[in-house]
């Protein structure tokens, strides 16, 4: 199983980018998949999450700016970032907890995509 993120890149203040996150091998179901992040020197934090049913969660200082989406036909979640600012530089992480059968349940990483906002 493999989580291939992409979407990162450099962009300006105010501006907007778009991760996606496909989840891709032997996977009978993906639950929950979320976006971590990570800046320099700081811990990695939770950016948002949503389940399989579309339930959505996320982290206080994106709400109102990110929005977190998912195509389970593709085992892809999507993050559309706007009103980006400097304070959103970090590398983002995509994870999916995966049903492999039916008794077998795993976590997977992406990884990592950079984004970063300049001023």
């Amino acid at each position: 199983v493999q989580l291939q993120a992409s979407g990162g890149g450099l962009v300006q203040a105010g501006g907007s980018l778009r991760l996606s996150c496909a989840a891709s091998g032997s996977i009978l179901s993906v639950n929950t998949m979320d976006w971590y992040r990570q800046a320099p020197g700081k811990q990695r934090e939770l950016v948002a999450s949503i389940t399989g049913g579309g339930s959505t969660n996320y982290g206080d200082s994106v709400k109102g700016r990110f929005t977190i989406s998912r195509d389970n036909a593709k085992n892809t979640a999507y993050l559309q970032m706007n009103s980006l600012n400097p304070e959103d530089t970090a590398v983002y992480y995509c994870h999916a907890d995966c049903r492999l059968t039916f008794y077998d349940r795993q976590d997977y990483w992406g990884q990592g995509t950079l984004v970063t906002v300049s001023s």
